[in-house]
């Protein structure tokens, strides 16, 4: 997908029955171009079931390495880190680059990629299909959380919705939670 899926999107979903949450934008907020937030592991799974039982199906989360591969032309360089020490590593997170806006941004306030693909650069963290089961090696049937890729990429339990009150184990945690959808098949 070009852009990330919207609150009005979103909404048609809920509207016909397939996801259970509703979304609600803030005032002076359009949601036609408002990325759909908030949303868990569990929620978008809904989202992926309704949209492909609604078309020819084909419609999937990306996997880190896509993401990755994708979002590289817009993403900005990883800075070398002030601490060697491994246990101060993290502290340069904190410390370097300028910090991003935790505002949503309607579509199309960041950065386009030479692909034509927009805002992977902004502060909407994308779930992946990617698992992480840690060091436990969870199966994947029974994953307890997810890769979601923004600013870096983070483990996120599979229930969150709101990455700043737990779910972010390594960098700043992300600021909103959504998703864009891949396609195997051609349009």
């Amino acid at each position: 997908m070009k852009h990330e899926v919207t609150v009005a999107e979103w909404n048609r979903c809920h509207a016909e029955g397939g996801c259970a949450l509703e979304l609600r934008t803030r005032a002076k907020q359009d949601a036609g171009t408002t990325p759909a937030t908030g949303l868990s592991y569990l929620d978008v799974s809904e989202y992926l079931a309704w949209i492909n039982a609604r078309s020819d199906g084909g419609y999937r989360l990306p996997r880190v390495a896509e993401w990755e591969n994708l979002a590289a032309p817009v993403l900005p360089e990883e800075p070398d880190p002030i601490f060697t020490d491994p246990d101060l590593t993290w502290a340069s997170t904190y410390l370097l680059g300028e910090q991003k806006s935790r505002a949503l941004r309607p579509q199309g306030s960041y950065a386009t990629t030479p692909d034509g693909i927009v805002d992977m650069d902004g502060n909407v963290w994308e779930w992946t299909q990617d698992c992480y089961a840690g060091a436990s090696g969870a199966s994947t049937s029974r994953c307890p959380a997810y890769f979601v890729a923004g600013e870096h990429l983070a483990a996120v339990p599979f229930l969150v919705r709101d990455p700043a009150r737990g779910g972010c184990a390594v960098g700043s945690p992300p600021a909103h939670l959504g998703l864009r959808l891949v396609r195997d098949t051609p349009l």
